[in-house]
């Protein structure tokens, strides 16, 4: 009975905040095929034996006619069942014209003020028949790097890079956090950040001791997670290497700006830092809060007792 499980979605922390669910089916049918926008998604599953094959379908969710492409994908895996992550006709409409027997999704006109914990941990309750369904997993790793034994230092991974402008901290504040962690103790840094974001990270560099400072922006996925590994503290901007960290069992600091909080609503590892008179739940993509009004005291306040 080959199983299939759907996230529609693209970005690679939206796409990790289901990995529980997805091994909740893997659990009851065994290696899943997991189907997703992201083509990243693969780097960071490639250890986990849930899923037999991970396939990304980033050219078949637009237009009208891609359901015909996508029943033929489909037909072509010869699914029995297919868990739909989304309310979309399309996708439902792609399975059924593929034959798949066995086709869950969510309610197809439901996508406004849409929760992503929420709605994927009732979802999967319901359509596994469990209760308390967890909504965080482990992502298996297996890969070690050798080298990074040899820093006996406290590893903290500072996550700068985000997909926004509007989600950033900015670099002067993650200078200014280096330079005052490492007065408290011997720390060495990670800067997270992508290739498009390497002057923010130089920016750092140049103001600080480079000596315990490292950036990682031209790593790939793969050897992000890698380093992420072995770290011991994850601080920054929401950003798929917090998804990362707190999956790994490792103490998250997320800066919230404008990133709703479905986003580090999961995981016991996750700990959110807000600005000053701040509500919570009013906070949306569209929010575009004052990065300075979370100081850098703020943030030492906040990880005090795990450093």
């Amino acid at each position: 009975m080959k199983t299939g499980i759907f996230l529609s979605y693209k970005g690679l922390g939206a796409n990790l905040m289901h990995l529980s669910y997805c091994h909740q089916i893997a659990k009851k049918f065994g290696p899943v095929v997991l189907l997703t926008l992201n083509s990243k998604l693969s780097e960071i599953l490639i250890d986990d034996p849930n899923f037999s094959e991970i396939i990304c379908l980033n050219n078949y969710h637009k237009k009208l006619l891609d359901i015909f492409k996508l029943s033929k994908i489909f037909k072509k895996l010869g699914l029995e069942n297919l868990f739909i992550y989304y309310p979309s006709l399309r996708y439902v409409l792609a399975g059924k014209i593929a034959g798949i027997k066995n086709i869950y999704h969510y309610p197809i006109f439901k996508k406004k003020n849409l929760h992503l914990v929420e709605a994927a941990k009732t979802f999967t309750e319901i359509k596994l028949n469990i209760k308390n369904c967890p909504t965080e997993s482990k992502i298996i790793q297996n890969k070690k790097i050798e080298k990074l034994n040899n820093i006996n230092n406290k590893k903290i991974i500072l996550g700068i890079g985000s997909s926004g402008p509007t989600t950033k901290w900015g670099s002067k504040n993650y200078t200014s956090l280096i330079k005052k962690l490492s007065k408290i103790n011997k720390f060495y840094f990670f800067l997270l950040c992508g290739p498009e974001e390497e002057d923010e990270a130089k920016k750092i560099i140049e103001n600080i001791d480079s000596d315990n400072c490292m950036s990682l922006s031209k790593k790939s996925i793969s050897e992000v997670k890698d380093y992420i590994s072995h770290c011991d503290l994850y601080i920054g901007n929401d950003s798929f290497g917090h998804h990362i960290s707190c999956q790994m069992g490792i103490p998250c600091f997320i800066i919230l700006l404008d990133t709703p909080r479905a986003y580090s609503d999961y995981s016991v590892n996750q700990n959110r830092i807000i600005p000053p008179n701040t509500v919570l739940d009013q906070i949306t993509h569209d929010s575009k809060l004052d990065p300075n009004s979370i100081s850098v005291e703020m943030v030492l306040d906040k990880i005090k007792n795990f450093i």
